[in-house]
């Protein structure tokens, strides 16, 4: 097979096909790695180095009307350190129908959430009824990176949505995982018209998005619908009727879609087939408290899903040898060879890791060959 691009590479990929070789790509760089082990580099110069296919995460910039901001007063608020010397602010928002509140903390690595925004059903009517919903998109941001990336590789974007990805997720994102859980079993109803009002926010972004995103791929679900939080019955009722009506909107919008569970998703492959995604991630394996079993995953749903991820990068680049990762990288391109479209990447952010097992992990892809 003759040698393709990056970009060829990738798109072969998501199309479910067999490219010339196995692509690889990391689940985005994070900051502290880049400072750390890097030098301070951004994700371009760090894709450049490794010679990795490039996957550059961009989101368009929404418009919004003055009129619906004036009703959405959101001001940060420091409120000192916590016992370990980390920084805590509060999130403080003025609506017309009263105040919601949300508090915060950070360290070097990422930051965490304290105090969900939303405590009670009449909480979310004040956010369902005020929360700006955008009225104008602005994509030169994805253009840009489309550019910058060129025949390196993809770019992929991110739907509207108040927490990540699809209604559910977005959901728990507002009030917390367990909390949704129980206000599910206990108010279906309530809960499947909280569900119902994040779409429609959704879908009056996404109709913005027309045929210009210049995105590749877009990332819904999140890690609140794994088999290792919900159960496939659960996810039937409250994930499934919400993720097909936004995956239609997507795919008119002429993007394909990569539905992300990181955690269990042994038990849902199917349903995500169901959903309408064309891919799914991040393949979490067992060593990292995930319970796919690629091999599997690629016999069963392969043929109807691309994958992106099942490295375990806990493993292959934090306490990892160059040997090792080349290791795991060999084996997941086994698992998957003869039945998906297979992106290998680490099952979820990474933030240590010796620079020369990336390069393994790197080179190893480049043997992989179809």
């Amino acid at each position: 097979m003759p040698t393709m691009t990056s970009r060829e590479r990738m798109l072969t990929a998501i199309s479910n096909g067999r490219p010339d070789r196995l692509p690889c790509q990391v689940h985005n760089w994070m900051g502290y790695y880049l400072k750390t082990y890097l030098d301070g580099c951004d994700v371009y110069q760090a894709y450049e180095r490794f010679g990795m296919d490039f996957a550059v995460y961009v989101s368009p910039i929404y418009r919004y009307d003055e009129r619906d901001l004036a009703n959405w007063q959101m001001r940060r608020i420091n409120l000192g350190t916590d016992a370990s010397g980390n920084p805590t602010w509060m999130i403080h928002i003025e609506t017309p129908m009263g105040a919601l509140q949300s508090r915060h903390a950070a360290n070097t690595m990422t930051e965490w959430t304290l105090e969900h925004l939303i405590k009670t059903p009449h909480d979310f009517e004040i956010w369902d009824t005020y929360y700006p919903v955008p009225t104008g998109a602005d994509f030169t941001p994805i253009r840009e990176a489309h550019e910058r990336v060129g025949d390196r590789g993809i770019v992929r974007t991110f739907p509207f949505s108040p927490g990540q990805g699809s209604p559910w997720q977005s959901f728990c994102t507002l009030m917390g995982t367990e909390e949704s859980i129980y206000l599910a079993m206990d108010e279906p109803e309530f809960m499947h018209a909280a569900l119902q009002a994040i779409l429609e926010k959704t879908l009056c972004a996404t109709a913005l998005w027309g045929n210009v995103t210049a995105a590749d791929l877009v990332e819904t679900g999140g890690g609140a619908g794994s088999n290792t939080v919900i159960s496939p019955d659960f996810f039937r009722q409250f994930c499934l009727p919400y993720d097909q009506v936004q995956h239609a909107a997507l795919h008119e919008a002429g993007v394909k879609i990569v539905y992300h569970l990181c955690g269990g998703l042994m038990q849902m492959l199917d349903l995500v087939v169901e959903n309408g995604a064309d891919g799914l991630e991040t393949m979490t394996p067992p060593s990292m408290g995930g319970d796919c079993d690629l091999r599997e995953a690629s016999r069963r749903v392969g043929d109807r899903l691309f994958f992106v991820g099942g490295f375990d990068q806990n493993a292959g680049f934090e306490h990892g040898t160059p040997a090792e990762a080349r290791r795991l990288v060999m084996e997941c391109f086994e698992a998957t060879k003869d039945h998906a479209g297979y992106i290998v990447s680490p099952s979820d952010h990474f933030f240590a890791g010796a620079p020369e097992n990336l390069q393994a992990f790197v080179d190893a892809a480049r043997e992989c060959v179809y």
